[in-house]
């Protein structure tokens, strides 16, 4: 949950560091250092509690002369408090290391090396580079090897020896890093964004392997300290520079909400065939399909509540289980799951450590394993028997949005091509929910130009401290993720219900103008969910009403009305998403806070 970064070359590194830590802020921004190989090849570092610009006021004041190598680290803190003490990188005599993920037995190596004594900070990561110094004899590699042995955990490191100026060593378990070797030197990071300002190469660093930067080259090592043979495969980012900036919008998220149709349509068109989802050309064969007598979708947060509006979708056509399991309750279960089960696994970072344990549990039993992922090459995506990419670029702010949105395309898609190929849907219904798929790009747009008329929505809920959400079936599914979009980013207490289970204690919370968002899209429960409404609102709650725009609604009913486009009662998780992500921005920007990067969180979740 870290960001990392490493560089070493001609430039100067500083500008680089503090200019890739900016751009990875969204993955942990309680602290955030550097650690600079000065000319005379003494190891500077600068550290700083709160935000990357702090660092940077920091970083103008205390360097003087030239260096050409260096690394970075923002901080999301798990072992120890928010200090700089605590802030990343961490010295032991001549090693310096920056690291991402939790040493679990650290506190066995403190007492087995001693080390209560010799600790600054309360962190895992220092007790790994004091333990590195005592391995430590001269050869990097032999030190690195010795320390993996003896840690139990996950980690990403990337480590200078005080010794060995211009050199960057590193190694991974699950916690990502990629790598590349340009022409304006050498360069690591834990996400891409970091990267892409100088090249559009690079390659994931392999689980188990030490790589070495030098200025013009990347080593990669086993851990028997030989050169690999196979070299890690190099890529290509398939976006530019500019999916990662802002672009003239005031956040990135509102940027990320604006482009969802064109993520849609990313996502949908290049596997459409003859009006068919056609999985030919991602290497998905229709036996999976086929062959399988349940589907498991495990996933975590955002991409879990995608998953529950794919079950509702899935199991009523397939007539087959469709389970939703919590990632960091499956892999600790013991789940009833076989080579003849599908298990569908959702990230959009495809680095998600709970979900890739659960991953991994599933191979264990034998069953075949789709991923759904954004990021090319994650580990995810590698250890799965298929990949569905999701074609959403960069997402910046902590808070879901457009890989919400593609993600619930691309299962969408699969839920039609298994319709299709188990015989539950003729050739001409599966064109027609393709079709109607096709159709909720232009609702999105329509939602998200009412943007303005949805400030004013958010406008009733600032002095809120509770919010409520109901729906019914589907329109519940979808309430789920509105309800989690508002408390992560404008931390008002705010919770999704079934509109049925109201009665059934949830409606003693209910007083006078708590805002309640009701949903009601579904028409074959549509008047039960009025009936609902109509109790919330004899308690005295403030009712917004996210409808259709054919429906017939009694003006008394609700306080404030959100027509989205006609579209089909399956497909209106759609603009119903987009509406419900600009209410959470609106809330928050009108409560002055941050938006992009809110308390507590980060973006890609490789801590248990």
């Amino acid at each position: 949950m870290c960001g990392i970064i490493g560089y070493t070359g001609p430039l100067e590194a500083p500008k680089i560091l503090l200019e890739g830590l900016s751009g990875l802020e969204y993955r942990g921004y309680d602290s955030a250092g550097v650690a600079l190989c000065m000319e005379d090849s003494h190891i500077h570092l600068i550290k700083k509690a709160g935000k990357v610009k702090n660092l940077k006021g920091h970083c103008r004041q205390q360097i003087s002369g030239s260096s050409h190598s260096g690394i970075g680290h923002t901080r999301w803190a798990t072992h120890g408090g928010v200090t700089d003490a605590n802030a990343h990188p961490h010295r032991a005599g001549k090693v310096v290391l920056i690291h991402n993920g939790i040493i679990e037995n650290y506190h066995e190596l403190t007492e087995k090396f001693q080390l209560q004594d010799r600790l600054i900070s309360q962190t895992d990561s220092e007790v790994a580079a004091q333990v590195l110094n005592e391995l430590y004899s001269g050869d990097p590699l032999d030190a690195i090897c010795s320390l993996i042995k003896l840690l139990d955990g996950s980690y990403s490191f990337c480590i200078m020896f005080e010794d060995q100026p211009g050199a960057i060593f590193a190694i991974r378990n699950v916690s990502p890093l990629v790598a590349a070797s340009t022409s304006s030197g050498s360069m690591i990071a834990s996400d891409l964004t970091a990267l892409i300002p100088y090249t559009r190469q690079y390659f994931v660093v392999p689980e188990q392997h030490i790589v070495k930067l030098t200025p013009y080259k990347v080593h990669v090592y086993h851990l028997d300290e030989t050169f690999t043979k196979d070299y890690p495969e190099i890529m290509t980012v398939n976006w530019n520079m500019d999916a990662a900036m802002k672009n003239g919008f005031p956040h990135f998220m509102l940027k990320e909400i604006h482009e969802q149709p064109d993520a849609m349509r990313n996502t949908i068109l290049p596997r459409v065939n003859k009006g068919l989802p056609d999985f030919s050309d991602d290497g998905i064969p229709d036996s999976i399909f086929e062959s399988c007598d349940q589907v498991q979708i495990i996933a975590c947060g955002t991409a879990m509540y995608a998953g529950m509006v794919a079950r509702a979708i899935m199991q009523p056509v397939l007539k087959i289980p469709i389970t939703v399991s919590i990632a960091s309750e499956f892999r600790y279960e013991e789940p009833l799951i076989d080579k003849k089960a599908l298990v569908i696994i959702i990230s959009q970072s495809g680095e998600t450590i709970d979900t890739l344990a659960a991953l991994r549990l599933a191979h264990q039993c034998g069953s075949k394993t789709l991923a759904v992922v954004n990021v090319k090459g994650s580990t995810i995506a590698r250890e799965s028997d298929y990949v569905l990419y999701t074609h959403a670029g960069p997402e910046i702010a902590v808070a879901s949005t457009k890989a919400y949105s593609v993600q619930l395309a691309a299962l969408y898609m699969i839920s039609c091509r298994m319709a299709l190929v188990r015989g539950k849907y003729t050739r001409d219904q599966a064109c027609s929910f393709l079709s109607d798929l096709l159709d909720v790009i232009p609702a999105m747009e329509t939602v998200i130009a009412q943007k303005d008329f949805i400030r004013n929505i958010a406008s009733h809920m600032i002095h809120s401290t509770d919010v409520f959400f109901i729906g019914r079936g589907l329109d519940y599914a979808f309430s789920l993720e509105g309800a989690l979009k508002l408390k992560e980013i404008s931390y008002i207490h705010s919770e999704a219900y079934a509109a049925g289970e109201l009665k059934h204690g949830t409606i003693a919370l209910i007083s006078d103008q708590v805002p309640v968002i009701a949903i009601a899209t579904q028409e074959h429960v549509y008047a039960k969910t009025i009936s609902n409404i109509r109790e919330v609102k004899a308690r005295g709650a403030y009712i917004v009403l996210l409808v259709k725009e054919n429906a017939q609604v009694d003006d008394s009913l609700a306080d404030i009305q959100l027509r989205i486009p006609n579209v089909d009662d399956h497909f209106t998780v759609f603009p119903i998403a987009a509406a419900l992500q600009l209410i959470a921005y609106y809330t928050s920007v009108s409560k002055h806070l941050d938006v992009d990067q809110p308390r507590n969180l980060a973006k890609s979740v490789t801590v248990e």
